[in-house]
């Protein structure tokens, strides 16, 4: 064979090569459901880049490919089913989209439990997740749970500086905790998914919403609200709680280096790097509403006293709530608190 002829089939052989690796790296596919635009930073920041690093832990045997804004079909509330079905492998979900499911890991969610810094209430969701947690996730397997930066409070056309403030008002909130809080301020929830929300605000179904600033900037908030109201200190009124899980079945069917590569991109660290992400996406989102002309109002210390003084009750009432299904609310209450001190003091 001429010199020419050897080379023509060794290319040929080490493309052929090429293509059966590539063929054969990709070995695992996963669809990851969510209800967010792909634009919104809960994608852009923490979706891809986690399942970028799951697919370099795996050597290029995994593909998660993203499918946003409910593109496979369902609405939000419908996600942690689609999940446990089967119908998809991966979903991002509010924990509150489905009352009652989750009732240990609402304690994070409850006010003046979660202030102010969402990597230490991450942390805290991590360390209370094997003691604590884990047995109401049954169908799936979590890869990670986690906050946004805290519900601050966007109004239409009204400032808000009291409790008093609120009585009679219509305000949005997504989970059963948050409803609770808008209730303890004389106020009426109305409970629907966030991409749901600006039409309700431009048509007046609403007067504000407790939401973080972080979603501000994908659904254009400040194009139907004024104010954007937090407390002193950046507290906030109670948070939401979020998971990515997979499929029970799918994950047991996983062979343990592919399952390692889901662990390793979902240690302590990143649930930390992602009360990082929503931090900075929430002042982010409050920059470009108060850029708009909208008005950020940070309330006084004693203002933010008599939100603490109304919300308490909250605190019971979730309490008396979980202690009557066997759960043991009180200590549960008390180790978020000492565990968030814990990593805010780190």
């Amino acid at each position: 064979m001429r010199l020419n002829q050897i080379g023509t089939a060794l290319a040929a052989s080490v493309i052929a090569m090429a293509g059966a690796t590539a063929t054969f790296a990709q070995e695992y596919t996963f669809k990851l459901h969510h209800l967010l635009p792909a634009q919104a930073p809960a994608q852009t920041k923490m979706l891809e880049p986690w399942a970028r690093q799951v697919e370099e832990n795996s050597g290029g045997k995994v593909k998660i490919e993203i499918y946003p804004a409910m593109s496979l079909g369902g609405r939000p509330p419908e996600l942690i089913q689609q999940a446990r079905d089967g119908v998809v492998d991966i979903v991002w979900t509010v924990n509150g989209y489905t009352p009652g499911l989750f009732p240990r890991t609402e304690v994070m969610e409850l006010p003046f439990v979660y202030v102010n810094d969402p990597v230490a209430a991450n942390l805290a969701l991590y360390d209370m997740f094997e003691s604590d947690l884990r047995e109401e996730y049954k169908g799936v397997e979590v890869m990670f749970l986690h906050v946004h930066a805290g519900q601050g409070i966007h109004m239409r056309d009204k400032l808000v500086r009291s409790p008093e403030d609120m009585q009679g008002l219509k305000m949005r909130i997504p989970t059963r905790t948050g409803a609770w809080i808008i209730e303890a301020l004389g106020a009426a929830p109305v409970a629907m998914p966030v991409p749901e929300l600006p039409p309700a605000l431009q048509k007046g179904v609403v007067d504000g919403a407790f939401i973080p600033w972080e979603i501000i900037p994908p659904l254009k908030i400040q194009e139907q609200t004024q104010y954007q109201i937090e407390g002193h200190d950046r507290a906030r009124f109670g948070t939401t709680t979020f998971q990515v899980s997979m499929n029970s079945d799918r994950w047991n069917s996983l062979p343990a280096d592919v399952q390692q590569a889901f662990k390793d991109a979902s240690g302590p660290e990143w649930w930390a790097k992602v009360g990082e992400v929503w931090r900075a996406t929430d002042d982010f989102g409050i920059g470009l509403a108060v850029k708009a002309g909208n008005e950020h109002i940070t309330l006084t210390e004693e203002e933010t006293e008599a939100f603490k003084t109304a919300l308490e009750p909250v605190v019971q009432r979730w309490v008396d709530d979980v202690t009557a299904k066997g759960i043991d609310g009180e200590a549960m209450v008390q180790k978020a608190r000492d565990l968030i001190a814990k990593h805010s003091s780190m």
